[in-house]
């Protein structure tokens, strides 16, 4: 088959504490033992997975001011758990969520571009954004943040950051085989910032990431959303999985990235998917089935729909009809540390009405209609295709894989599914860069053209 198809790119995560992943599962293991992040890792490595991305979480969420029991209590730290996976693989990206509101430039600077120079050029960083004051009080600066000032923030600090690693040019340390690095000129390092959010000087003491600077993601929707996206990312995560919607989204995304100044190909567009596998498409319909009853049980749809309705639902039937009352978005919320994806309740239960009474779904069956989120199902050979077609009609560049059960569920993918992808040439036999920007074709921007003073 011929090799001008258009590469596969494929990311790999571990299920986070959310409903998607079936705990419940005897064959599921831990969310936090390194040993389910390794295996993880390294069978994506061994599917010739682009990177590996390990969400965030910042704080224990609540339900009506006590504990959220619908979690899975306990998440690690994200940059140790890459910094080791960075000594058990040798090919594969590590990609991290971490957040531009709780943290500062400086820091942040240091560790990803020490996390670069301990795998080799293989570290990513997702910009995310935060105005969630129930998050904020764990930090210094709390929930200071208005939701329309997290991207003038976030905008802000990318460049700031981006500046940092630039100090160090290309040929500014001299590489000595006996005794190490040493600097070659006497000026690296220094920079000078002066913004809206930010001003600091010094000198940045992490020489030149092995990528020339880490490759930065972010997952952008609103209008402020995708242009910030457009103007600094290398690759955005995409909410879509229709492929007509899909296909506009990254049609929008190209053209905000053209108007930004930067050239064609500069940024990758990559939605998540998750999948079911059978011997026969009937069989994966029915696995498919019984997950999605396993991952939204009754308490989950309540809990599902009460982040929308702000309302304490749990009076309500899950096999019964949809809540007959309205949401109330200004009243305290029932659920707290869990972000908010519908900007017009109102809107959104309306149409969830009408779907359900055109459906006759029940509550709990409009949930898993809604929310089971498995996205591929069928024969090894249907989900490649599924895949395949996706990718080659301009819907996305790629996907980040997933599984409802951690740690092994990825295992069956990369066994069956995988090297069907290669047959036919959309996804590659073997590693043929040495960096993550390399193995993802994305060129080294220029700098970030944001209204700053910069010396």
């Amino acid at each position: 088959m011929s090799n001008a198809r258009k590469q596969i790119i494929l990311g790999a995560y571990v299920g986070g504490v959310n409903h998607h992943t079936v705990w419940s599962d005897p064959a599921a293991g831990s969310q936090i033992d390194f040993s389910t992040f390794r295996h993880v890792a390294r069978t994506a490595e061994r599917g010739k997975f682009d990177f590996f991305f390990l969400a965030e979480g910042l704080i224990l969420r609540e339900r009506l001011g006590r504990i959220f029991d619908q979690d899975i209590i306990g998440r690690p730290d994200t940059l140790p758990v890459l910094a080791a996976l960075a000594a058990v693989t040798e090919h594969l990206g590590l990609v991290g969520t971490l957040n531009a509101t709780f943290n500062e430039p400086y820091e942040l600077a240091r560790q990803i571009a020490s996390l670069d120079h301990l795998s080799g050029g293989r570290a990513g960083w997702n910009v995310v954004t935060s105005f969630d004051a129930f998050t904020g009080q764990n930090f210094r600066r709390g929930g200071f943040l208005h939701r329309d000032d997290r991207y003038v923030r976030a905008e802000e600090f990318v460049a700031v950051t981006r500046r940092l690693w630039d100090t160090w040019a290309p040929d500014a340390v001299l590489a000595d085989a006996e005794h190490g690095q040493f600097v070659r000129t006497g000026d690296v390092g220094a920079f000078r910032f002066q913004g809206r959010q930010f001003d600091l000087s010094g000198r940045f003491n992490v020489p030149r990431s092995p990528q020339g600077r880490p490759v930065v993601l972010q997952a952008g929707v609103s209008p402020q959303g995708r242009d910030f996206a457009a103007s600094t990312a290398d690759a955005i995560f995409s909410p879509y999985h229709h492929l007509a919607e899909a296909q506009e989204f990254y049609r929008d995304i190209q053209a905000r990235v053209a108007r930004a100044g930067r050239p064609e190909g500069s940024v990758r567009i990559l939605p998540s998917g998750s999948f079911v596998l059978g011997d026969t498409e009937a069989d994966a319909v029915e696995k498919a089935r019984e997950i999605a009853r396993t991952q939204i049980t009754g308490r989950t749809a309540q809990i599902l729909f009460e982040a929308v309705w702000n309302r304490d639902l749990s009076g309500y039937d899950p096999d019964g009809p949809l809540p007959d009352v309205d949401p109330d978005p200004d009243g305290p919320l029932v659920i707290q540390g869990r972000a908010r994806l519908h900007q017009d309740p109102f809107a959104t239960v309306r149409e969830w009405r009408e779907l359900a009474e055109a459906k006759k779904l029940s509550l709990r069956e409009l949930a898993i209609h809604l929310f089971s989120r498995v996205e591929f199902v069928g024969t090894p050979t249907r989900v490649a295709d599924q895949l395949d077609g996706f990718v080659q009609n301009g819907g996305s560049d790629g996907f980040i894989v997933g599984s409802h059960l951690t740690p092994t569920g990825l295992d069956e993918f990369v066994d069956r599914v995988v090297p069907l992808l290669q047959e036919r040439g959309s996804l590659r036999a073997d590693y043929s860069g040495t960096t993550l920007r390399d193995n993802l074709g994305i060129p080294l921007p220029e700098p970030a053209k944001v209204p700053v003073a910069t010396a």
